[in-house]
């Protein structure tokens, strides 16, 4: 079995593991989570309760990590169905937000359930519409989800280019320092 070391390739500017008898690099990549904020027709918003961990019975959005052979937008609808039996429309993309600190990049769209009808999946626990002032703020699984939420309701009916990160909040944004980096 191969053996990797982490140093810096020739020409270079980070480290990386590398296979200390043919030099092979494993590049490591972040992660990409496609999620959706779905609206009813009356404006309120889907969100799941997490039946897995991380923040088991915390409520979020639809949303997961893709697949491979999907792209962002069939990876998203294939989370919202996943997640709360819903098949929904996709608007166009609300956000992409950078988490560093955990290697993600998040696409979240905005959307609309396309049929009706909605139901746990197995990773939630129950799914439900949330009126704007029934969203259970104490219990959102992570900031990204809160992010989401503001910007889909300042967003209103436009979409314009992919919000990002919100400069008032920068958990996540900020990858951890590298040993030995300058």
């Amino acid at each position: 079995m191969a053996t990797f070391i982490r140093k810096v390739p020739q020409g270079d500017d980070r480290e990386r593991q590398i296979c200390a008898d043919c030099g092979y690099v494993a590049y490591e990549n972040p992660k990409i989570v496609v999620g959706t904020v779905v609206s009813a027709e009356d404006g309120r918003i889907l969100l799941c309760r997490r039946a897995i961990q991380p923040r088991l019975g915390y409520w979020t959005l639809p949303a997961g990590y893709m697949e491979m052979n999907e792209t962002v937008a069939e990876g998203a609808q294939r989370e919202a169905w996943e997640e709360a039996q819903a098949r929904i429309a996709l608007d166009g993309v609300l956000a992409v937000y950078s988490i560093a600190r955990l290697g993600q990049v998040q696409v979240i769209f905005r959307g609309r359930l396309a049929e009706p009808g909605f139901a746990a999946g197995p990773e939630s626990l129950e799914v439900r519409l949330f009126a704007w002032d029934e969203i259970p703020w104490d219990s959102i699984a992570f900031p990204s989800v809160v992010w989401a939420l503001n910007d889909w309701r300042a967003a209103g009916d436009k979409l314009g280019p992919a919000l990002l990160n919100p400069d008032s909040d920068s958990r996540g944004v900020h990858a951890l320092p590298v040993e030995g980096a300058l």
